[in-house]
């Protein structure tokens, strides 16, 4: 039997849960592909999954791998499957977890073609944050050419990506983001960066935004507080805290989960190999360090896609 390394919980509780654990390697299968992972990414929200914080939407079979980022080379096929070949580069979303290990199983209709113009374990970064953004930026926040786009929380994952697309839409983009984080998101296509520790954010923009992406968990008066920067016939998007406009704001607000799309992960693949859109990796870890990395983010001290390597 052989056997494969893999990073999981057996119960729910603080970073130290995490267990690297020998399993067997599993076998793919009808319509299933089996994986060989180059990397995986860090998503936040598996730091609230292994807490605990989520039970109400996601029921786990505990031991549970972790990793829903999947990037790697095709091992092995399952008979029904058709469109790939073994040696194939791949990345793909997984809800199910599990890319968190050597090897992950996965339904051959989640799986993209990588892009060839990056690292594969780079690409590890694009299907969680990727699908988060494109779907904030173009399907909600509809953002386009001659638009005032305020981007909250620009230094993380998903902000950096988010940053990328609404400039490539064609908007101003006005961005939120600590010191430590503005040089990158200027890189990222930034017209303005509002230091969000120097003061209240309504005090440092010059006149009302079309579009607010808003991608932090937000206290109920700090969200009251964002809702009046945006004008009236604009839009709210938030992936983290909702945040209701004033009934009479004329102002439309959406509180999003994104959702696994093959097509729009193999747009943004697309941008990434036309030189539109970048990955912006800011650390690069051992599988063995995934505790940490649940530590480091916990604490606020993680910028941009943090990739584990098996």
């Amino acid at each position: 039997m052989t056997m494969m390394k893999t990073a999981r919980i057996h119960e729910y509780g603080d970073a130290s849960v995490i267990r690297y654990d020998a399993v067997p390697r599993p076998r793919p299968g009808s319509d299933e592909v089996l994986v060989r992972i180059a990397a995986t990414s860090f998503n936040p929200t598996e730091a609230a999954l292994r807490a605990g914080l989520l039970q109400s939407f996601f029921t786990l079979d505990l031991p549970y791998t972790l990793g829903w980022d999947v990037a790697g080379t095709v091992a092995e096929i399952g008979a029904g499957v058709e469109g790939f070949a073994v040696g194939d580069r791949v990345i793909g979303r997984f809800d199910g977890g599990g890319a968190a290990a050597e090897y992950v199983r996965v339904p051959a209709a989640l799986l993209v073609a990588a892009p060839v113009s990056v690292p594969l374990a780079h690409a590890a970064a694009l299907p969680v944050a990727g699908l988060t953004a494109w779907q904030a930026v173009l399907e909600h926040g509809k953002a386009a050419a001659g638009q005032r786009v305020l981007v909250n929380g620009a230094g993380g994952g998903v902000g950096g990506f988010v940053t990328q697309l609404a400039k490539h839409a064609g908007a101003e983009v006005i961005a939120t983001a600590g010191p430590r984080s503005t040089e990158a998101v200027l890189r990222q296509g930034a017209d303005q960066v509002i230091d969000y520790t120097a003061g209240p954010l309504g005090t440092a923009l010059d006149g009302p935004v079309d579009t607010l992406l808003n991608l932090v968990p937000l206290s109920p008066p700090e969200a009251a507080a964002l809702a009046p920067l945006v004008r009236p016939g604009g839009r709210i998007v938030s992936i983290a805290s909702p945040i209701e406009p004033a009934a009479d704001a004329e102002v439309r607000a959406v509180h999003m989960v994104a959702r696994n799309d093959v097509a729009h992960l193999a747009a943004l693949v697309e941008l990434v190999d036309a030189g539109a859109l970048g990955i912006d990796i800011s650390d690069s870890r051992p599988l063995a360090d995934l505790a940490d990395v649940h530590r480091l983010s916990e604490a606020g001290r993680i910028r941009g896609k943090v990739i584990l390597i098996p």
